[in-house]
């Protein structure tokens, strides 16, 4: 089996685990930050992950800890082997002093997906951004 790597982002939120947890696992709210989807909260759900740019992604949810870790398959199909992507995205929730350490894992990269990995790395920090403004507007 060919050598992946992975996009790890990590963000100290000043937002507590259980609104963060909320964004991450309602459909309306990952809409809001990530992208249009039918997601639900269930291990073995088989979901979709639609793109503004077009793409859609195939996901499945493998483990679920409420409020401390998500995680499911992000998989794109792509008849160029340096796009299509077999992935995992795995969130991880640390309550911390101030408010939540979230990190993200995405593994799956193989070393001809040079752009695919650099668009994951840019991606996942503009999701992390309209995420924390989001939380910040939950009650």
């Amino acid at each position: 089996m060919a050598e992946t790597r992975s996009v790890v982002i990590e963000r100290e939120l000043a937002h507590a685990p259980e609104k963060v947890w909320r964004a991450l696992t309602q459909q309306h709210l990952i809409a809001d930050w990530l992208m249009q989807n039918d997601f639900a909260p269930v291990v073995g759900h088989k979901f979709k992950l639609r793109g503004e740019w077009g793409g859609v992604l195939d996901c499945e949810v493998l483990e679920i800890d409420p409020q401390r870790s998500l995680s499911y398959t992000w998989d794109f199909a792509n008849d160029d082997p340096t796009y299509a992507l077999k992935s995992v995205v795995t969130y991880t929730l640390t309550p911390s002093g101030t408010g939540t350490m979230l990190r993200v894992e995405q593994s799956g990269f193989h070393a001809d997906q040079k752009q695919a990995y650099g668009g994951a790395h840019a991606g996942w920090k503009g999701f992390f951004n309209k995420l924390d403004t989001l939380v910040g507007t939950l009650d």
